[in-house]
């Protein structure tokens, strides 16, 4: 497909910066271009040249959703942010590509399959699983549900090898288990959809390889670094307890994956891909 046809929405996120690489010839706009949550602003809009919507705009602070003047930030950007993109998409014939996350469900089931019902235990969860329900209403959607995202910006990977070149020993999260996802292979996914007209629908999208908690990925992180820090372990209730913070998190966010498998997308093995990433991080 023509990237000159895409506009890319939250362009200076995670996300958005890999969509930008991708696609260089692709509209780019943040809040100040376009402000998805004015709908007057999302119809006024010139869509005369846009074919593909890819939506990276999302609020994610989830400790921040749970205060009241983040609640109302979360619902803008989330929900109804979202219900004005399916709107202009109905009326201009447009392809949405919408960016969903594990936190919609409740971590009781493992893996989390595309059809499972959303469940969310906190703010964030809950607007993420507002927006889902227009976009899967689209006649052409392609929900992409990710987890634990990292990308250029702040994220968990740099967080931990700043706590490592500073001889810190963190204790870190042992009882929530998912998979990594970089935004290169969360784009390289979108690509893959896009590119083979794969069917329209809900995937969930992110790295292979074996599941793993947030304390055994910083062991990890530490060992490719070369660090010699430990990694002390504890559990999601002790982590929050008596912490501003402590919205509720799923424990299990690891995705079947066996539905963009089967489009022929083969997800690398998040340890590979986090093996380069650290390399980087590490020459500059």
């Amino acid at each position: 497909m023509d990237d000159k046809t895409f506009l890319i929405v939250g362009a200076n996120g995670q996300l958005g910066t890999a969509l930008k690489q991708k696609y260089p010839n692709a509209k780019a706009v943040d809040k100040n271009e376009l402000d998805i949550s004015d709908r007057k602003s999302v119809e006024n809009f010139d869509w005369s040249n846009i074919k593909v919507i890819l939506n990276a705009a999302a609020y994610t602070n989830v400790a921040g959703a749970e205060t009241p003047e983040g609640r109302i930030l979360a619902q803008k950007v989330n929900d109804e942010a979202v219900a004005n993109l399916a709107e202009v998409a109905t009326k201009h014939d447009l392809i949405l590509v919408h960016i969903s996350t594990d936190y919609i469900f409740d971590g009781t089931k493992s893996p989390h399959a595309e059809d499972e019902h959303p469940n969310p235990l906190n703010v964030y969860g809950q607007t993420k699983a507002g927006g889902d329900k227009y976009v899967i209403k689209l006649p052409k959607h392609y929900l992409i549900r990710t987890s634990w995202v990292i990308g250029e910006g702040k994220n968990f990977v740099r967080v931990m090898l700043e706590l490592g070149r500073k001889n810190i020993n963190p204790t870190v999260i042992s009882d929530q288990i998912g998979r990594l996802t970089f935004t290169h292979e969360l784009v390289r996914a979108i690509d893959h959809l896009l590119v083979t007209k794969a069917p329209y629908g809900t995937y969930n999208v992110s790295n292979g390889g074996q599941p793993a908690s947030w304390a055994e990925i910083t062991r990890q992180i530490f060992k490719e670094a070369a660090y010699k820090n430990s990694v002390s372990d504890t559990t999601t209730i002790e982590y929050f307890k008596g912490k501003p913070d402590g919205a509720r998190r799923p424990l299990n966010s690891v995705f079947n994956l066996s539905k963009i498998e089967s489009t022929g997308f083969k997800p690398r093995n998040w340890q590979d891909d986090l093996a380069e990433y650290i390399s980087k991080e590490i020459k500059k």
